[in-house]
């Protein structure tokens, strides 16, 4: 989704920002959190299923007519549907942050963000598809480091994305992670690296 010269300048502003900091930021960009595969169904269903009747009420069509209309209008639906922006926009807004943030979630444990050794380890999310942002700190920061203090560096995140600016956006939110980190996890003399530094997209 981004170039490869774009993947290392944000390695290397994970790698600046970790310097000062015993914490490790891991960056994750999703395209979309779910295909919502089942959006399509439901829909060319409901509208295959309510269309007759208007026509039963309006119209002298004969059955074999009005089931004719009917197969037609499921087919349509559901191939229009397969075009994913047009698939969002039938999606409830609080379906598409649920899939999104069970996504973060999810990327928080398959990335290891849990395994430090201190649970300093803090996850930047981003999901274009959904317009969705999360930052998870593990149990060691956000014993320190409430949960809203995050919520600036978010929504200067989303900002960027919506603008196209996605890597500078990430850049940024690492630079400002790093430093709300150092305040609270400075650098250990004898600290290893514990995650890749790194971009992953899924």
């Amino acid at each position: 989704m981004i170039s490869a010269d774009d993947q290392r300048r944000i390695a290397e502003a994970i790698q600046h920002a970790e310097a000062a900091t015993s914490g490790e930021i891991v960056c994750v960009l999703s395209h979309a959190a779910s295909d919502y595969a089942e959006i399509p169904l439901l829909w060319s269903v409901f509208l295959a299923l309510a269309l007759p009747w208007p026509l039963i009420t309006f119209t002298h069509w004969s059955v074999q007519h009005i089931y004719l209309v009917q197969l037609a209008v499921f087919l349509a639906a559901g191939l229009a549907l397969t075009q994913q922006r047009l698939r969002l926009l039938l999606v409830p807004r609080r379906i598409l942050r649920a899939r999104a943030h069970a996504a973060a979630l999810e990327q928080f444990e398959l990335r290891h963000v849990s395994h430090t050794a201190a649970r300093t380890g803090i996850l930047i999310f981003v999901s274009l598809a959904e317009r969705y942002v999360r930052i998870i700190a593990d149990t060691g920061i956000a014993a320190k480091i409430p949960q809203d203090e995050w919520q600036s560096i978010v929504d200067a995140l989303i900002g960027e994305a919506r603008a196209g600016r996605v890597v500078e956006g990430f850049i940024s939110a690492i630079a400002a992670c790093g430093s709300r980190l150092a305040a609270h996890f400075p650098a250990d003399r004898n600290q290893k690296n514990q995650l890749p530094d790194r971009i992953y997209f899924i």
